[in-house]
């Protein structure tokens, strides 16, 4: 690929990470759905969670409901055993990534399958349409043996969770915000113009080292636990390494532009929504 046959999305913003806590206690970095990110459209919520100490992650996720969007949860190291109030389950193991659809209500838990080691992976919080929050809860867990790998220049790997690189096809399918999710890892002083879709709101957040994003004139260095928000002009985005190796998430998804209403785990379009997911919660209706 042709890292400057055509001009780079550009960095407008520059969004570090707040420590906080979630579940039973659970120790994250809170990216996006925080004060200086609140969301970009569709995305909702992005956490990482980093600890190779037990008490920062075993008491887990107990059970919790969600109705109105998705989560995603990728793993970088570590093991997480989810279920549900639907009899389903299933474990998230380094590399795997679940791509939970909600819906119209779903009661789960994520608790941890080790009492020891790192802990380490992202979840992000994925709108959906208003036409889809209704929809029937679902699951797409995906093994690491069947996310795509390719390496589409000199010192550039990249894992194709979804969306499309060349001929590479990530294996998550059918969401509404037609989504990409690339994890790239780049050697010193690799380049890469990584293929993003025209008007889809896009972010890289490096979880390794440091990374130059956008053209040579425009080029902003990222640092680790650092989240830059791109432009939506044009498709293709610029990265490149600097003397140490890189590794960074690639995320963008088409923006609904509808109306958001938020209560804890309920994401709709209207309060009273809210009050009727609370009301269908608290009644046993999920």
């Amino acid at each position: 690929m042709n890292a400057t046959a055509t001009a780079s999305r550009r960095v407008v913003q520059t969004v570090r990470g707040q420590p906080t806590s979630d579940g039973a206690g659970v120790k994250l970095t809170r990216v996006i759905g925080q004060r200086a990110l609140d969301m970009l459209d569709p995305f909702l919520m992005l956490d990482e969670f980093r600890s190779d100490a037990a008490s920062d992650y075993l008491a887990g996720f107990p059970n919790h409901p969600h109705r109105g969007f998705e989560t995603v949860t990728y793993m970088l190291a570590g093991r997480m055993r989810h279920g549900d109030n639907q009899g389903n389950s299933g474990l998230l193991v380094p590399g795997s990534v679940q791509w939970m659809t909600a819906g119209r209500g779903i009661v789960h838990s994520e608790m941890p399958e080790q009492e020891n080691g790192l802990m380490w992976g992202f979840q992000l919080w994925v709108n959906l349409p208003a036409k889809d929050k209704m929809t029937a809860p679902r699951y797409q867990d995906i093994q690491p043996d069947r996310i795509p790998e390719t390496s589409p220049a000199d010192g550039v790997h990249v894992r194709v969770l979804a969306g499309r690189i060349g001929d590479v096809e990530g294996p998550v399918s059918g969401i509404a915000v037609e989504p990409v999710y690339f994890d790239i890892s780049l050697e010193p002083n690799a380049r890469f113009a990584a293929p993003l879709p025209q008007g889809h709101n896009a972010f890289a957040y490096v979880y390794d080292g440091a990374a130059d994003i956008g053209d040579a004139d425009s080029a902003r260095r990222i640092s680790r636990g650092e989240l830059a928000v791109l432009d939506r002009d044009g498709g293709d985005v610029l990265l490149s390494a600097g003397a140490s190796p890189t590794r960074l998430i690639l995320v963008a998804g088409k923006p609904l532009n509808e109306p958001v209403a938020k209560y804890g785990p309920f994401v709709m379009n209207t309060q009273e929504q809210i009050v009727e997911a609370v009301r269908d919660f608290q009644s046993g209706r999920f």
